[in-house]
């Protein structure tokens, strides 16, 4: 399974609005800054969030956005999915019964497909936000910034 740059830097824009949102809202500036990834696209990434029910916008003067749960209730799982869609690393029909794949029923290889599939999603669905903040602390602390989240 590859990523592509919408899973990639909307999970480390969502760790970022985690860490410095609270209970004041986060601009799409400050976390562009902070992340190095253009405002225009971060600007569609939490649109795409914001669809997905992971943030909420406020409008206004000191307005941006912040989580819509709290981080602890947020899975990378959840993240990717909204980002991505579905997670499987290959299509195959037999997974789904209702594509209805000839060799569905003989098939073995559906079997190694279903449990990478599996690994995949009990993985990415373990691995909560609130987690990652505090790895991303710790790393700060011992002052090797990660992905630009170590600055102000």
């Amino acid at each position: 399974m590859k990523l592509s740059t919408k899973g990639r830097y909307g999970l480390r824009a969502l760790i970022d609005l985690a860490q410095y949102s609270g209970e004041t809202p986060v601009s799409i500036t400050s976390i562009s800054d902070r992340q190095n990834i253009s405002e225009r696209y971060l600007e569609q990434l939490m649109g795409m969030l914001k669809r997905s029910g992971l943030v909420k916008s406020i409008r206004g003067a000191g307005g941006g956005y912040i989580l819509a749960k709290e981080a602890a209730e947020i899975s990378v799982g959840d993240i990717l999915r909204a980002l991505e869609g579905n997670l499987e690393p290959v299509n195959c029909s037999g997974l789904h019964p209702e594509e209805g794949c000839e060799a569905a029923d003989n098939c073995v290889t559906k079997y190694v497909w279903q449990k990478i599939n599996d690994s995949i999603n009990q993985t990415v669905d373990e691995i909560r936000l609130d987690h990652l903040v505090e790895e991303s602390r710790k790393k700060c602390t011992g002052n090797l910034p990660i992905q630009g989240n170590c600055k102000n």
